[in-house]
């Protein structure tokens, strides 16, 4: 949730930020109801104070009839004052919360995911000398993958992973969790990207995978149309992300500066509607309803938090150096970097089937926007209380196995195992 002061003191420049995201807000209205708010809660305020004025002067005796009656007056305009500031209220906070968060500044203004901005490529692409197949017909083909059998059973875009990709899928979390857990390694990162963020490791958590609805708003990424699915019974949202769960996990509370930077590693099941893809998107598992997930997150103190989202930033690509897979990175657009983003990055990597970059890992910059809505803050050692900001990156989602297998395929079908996941396969091909 955005600072109501910064849209009282900037009305032009949320509406034309929120308009570079692709967001019609009604500030105007918002500035109206947040004026009225603050005269009836003068007159709240006010009427309260007469109230116990006249009960503190009719104490120990018979109060005049006067006096009772001017209480009742009071009585009825107080609950009708109320009443109004309740409403006033409602409508105020349903208006801050439709606000996105303002991009900064580096953020390309463009109207589609399109116009993300290349800011580096790494990696030789690979050439063959024989015809490549994409990853679902190897990976039919070996029996790692059964899609009929998923849409039998769930439906379309539901899948049964078997054997040496499930294998393969393992040896990427334990990898990512070896990097995440390991100081040393941070520490590396910190130091080949000249950044200023301490080496502490993530902290890693099988967090739950649905939230409660007021939850899920209250991050900013409940996504009713297009991502998010209900349980029909209840008022829980499944997760899409691990972030989903873990950047509510404080809600509530005031952390203590000495223990910040704060940060997990979560790993979780993930499900989305992914409404409106179609083509190649539907092979394999580009783009499934469930799929699982090893995702950073991390609360920290505001002036930390930039270089924070460019650590986890480096941390992706480390993981994607490490498994020798060709990436482009990219600075997204304000209309692709989402509502609750500050700022976001994308790797996408090389898929020699579709002759074409794929996402696998986006980077968030949140700020307090989050924290605002989650009233998740630290206690400086000053003894100011403040919101935290957050922070939230994808370390691998499955998509990397599709890079692996289309990268690393040879004539006879079989796959060659990167390196640094050679010893958690104990293979160096499937």
């Amino acid at each position: 949730m955005i600072d109501i002061q910064f849209v009282r003191d900037n009305p032009g420049l949320v509406r034309k930020k929120a308009a570079q995201k692709g967001f019609e807000v009604d500030v105007e209205q918002l500035l109206k109801y947040d004026s009225d708010r603050k005269e009836l809660l003068a007159q709240v305020e006010e009427l309260r104070g007469k109230r116990n004025k006249i009960a503190e002067s009719t104490k120990g005796g018979k109060p005049e009839e006067s006096l009772v009656e001017e209480g009742r007056q009071i009585k009825i305009e107080l609950a009708h004052r109320e009443e109004y500031l309740k409403e006033t209220e409602e409508q105020w906070l349903k208006l801050l919360k439709s606000i996105p968060n303002m991009p900064v500044d580096d953020v390309p203004v463009g109207a589609s995911e399109d116009e993300n901005q290349e800011v580096k490529t790494w990696g030789e692409k690979p050439d063959f000398d024989f015809e490549i197949k994409n990853h679902s017909e190897i990976a039919e083909a070996k029996g790692w993958l059964d899609k009929e059998r998923g849409a039998k059973v769930a439906g379309t875009r539901f899948v049964y992973l078997k054997g040496d990709l499930v294998m393969l899928e393992y040896a990427l979390w334990n990898f990512g969790l070896s990097v995440l857990t390991d100081e040393k390694i941070l520490q590396k990162i910190i130091g080949d990207n000249d950044l200023n963020v301490s080496p502490k490791p993530f902290i890693p958590v099988i967090p739950p995978a649905m939230a409660k609805t007021e939850v899920y708003q209250a991050t900013g990424r409940l996504d009713k149309e297009q991502q998010t699915y209900k349980l029909e019974n209840d008022e829980l949202w499944l997760n899409a992300s691990a972030e989903h769960t873990l950047a509510p996990m404080y809600m509530g509370e005031v952390l203590t500066e000495a223990d910040f930077p704060i940060r997990y590693v979560g790993h979780t099941t993930a499900f989305r509607r992914e409404a409106g893809t179609y083509g190649k998107d539907m092979e394999g598992i580009l783009r499934l309803h469930q799929f699982n997930k090893l995702e950073m997150e991390s609360f920290n103190l505001a002036e930390a938090s930039l270089q924070e989202h460019l650590f986890m930033v480096a941390i992706q690509e480390y993981l994607m150096q490490q498994l020798e897979l060709p990436y482009r990175l990219l600075n997204k657009c304000t209309a692709d970097i989402g509502f609750p983003n500050a700022r976001g990055m994308d790797i996408d990597v090389w898929l020699p089937a579709q002759n074409k970059y794929r996402e696998t890992h986006t980077a968030d910059y949140i700020t307090d926007f989050q924290a605002r809505g989650t009233n998740t803050r630290v206690k400086r050692r000053d003894g100011n209380i403040q919101f935290v900001h957050n922070n939230d990156a994808t370390a691998f989602s499955q998509r990397p196995l599709i890079a692996i297998i289309e990268n690393n395929q040879q004539a006879d079908g079989s796959v060659v195992v990167p390196k640094v996941l050679q010893k958690y396969m104990g293979a160096e091909f499937i």
